[in-house]
């Protein structure tokens, strides 16, 4: 006979898949060769880094013409819109994007089965984007992967190892935030190109620097929430059952 799992085995669970999470992403920088091991999770936050600069274009009613990424991790996204602010926001998007998705994945990653529809649409939205936008030949080839991947893993494994995968990418994206923080004060993206937050002191004023320290706090919020409540929503959940039930047995009878 199965029992069915309190919020508590719920909300215990979730701690201890991100507790491997993070153990796990810990091994892979100091096991021998670990680089190389752990180059696949940084090529992760490119892909969110770049998509999150499309997601901007179109939430300011722009267009997301393509998105090319290079072997040594570096990309870019080519975007068409009008007026600063919009040109603001695609710029912030690809900045904060990792965070912002890091939230989501570790929200949903509370309960098994929300976890895997979660997995599945990622990479439902990672092959979409194969498709629509991503036009360099190794971008064409990691994008593949990582969609395929996310989509067997959430439609052909248990909903508990879907949980872990989508854990395991938001310690990913949640690390990368810090990893590659130096970006956030970088004049320059390479290639004689300004960086992102050089091109939003461009269009709003003020210095890049203050830009940088903006998205910066951005992250660390979405970060701090999305962790904030995959810990603890099940300890709430569990309280507001036993006051329910308390309530239920104080509770006059005659009604």
């Amino acid at each position: 006979m199965s029992t069915v799992p309190t919020a508590q085995d719920v909300a215990d669970r979730a701690r201890t898949v991100l507790v491997v999470s993070v153990v796990a992403t810990l091994a892979l920088y100091l096991v021998p060769a670990g680089w190389y091991l752990s180059y696949p999770l940084l090529l992760i936050s490119t892909v969110f880094h770049e998509l999150g600069h499309g997601f901007g274009a179109w939430l300011s009613g722009g267009e997301f013409d393509e998105f090319n990424m290079f072997s040594d991790a570096s990309g870019y996204a080519v975007t068409r819109t009008s007026g600063d602010l919009s040109r603001a926001i695609v710029l912030m998007g690809g900045l904060v994007g990792p965070a912002v998705a890091a939230m989501v994945s570790f929200i949903a990653a509370r309960r098994a089965r929300l976890a895997r529809y979660c997995l599945g649409a990622i990479g439902a939205w990672l092959l979409l984007s194969e498709i629509l936008v991503v036009r360099s030949a190794f971008g064409l080839f990691f994008v593949g992967i990582l969609g395929a991947t996310c989509l067997a893993i959430a439609v052909r494994t248990s909903a508990q190892t879907a949980q872990i995968a989508l854990t395991f990418m938001a310690v990913q994206l949640a690390l990368s935030v810090f990893s590659r923080s130096g970006y956030l004060f970088a004049k320059s993206a390479g290639r004689g190109l300004p960086s992102d937050v050089m091109q939003l002191s461009e269009v709003l004023a003020g210095p890049f620097w203050f830009w940088g320290v903006v998205c910066g706090v951005i992250s660390l919020v979405c970060l701090i929430v999305g962790g904030w409540v995959l810990i603890r929503a099940g300890k709430t959940r569990t309280k507001q059952r036993h006051g329910v039930s308390a309530a239920g047995t104080n509770r006059p009878s005659g009604f």
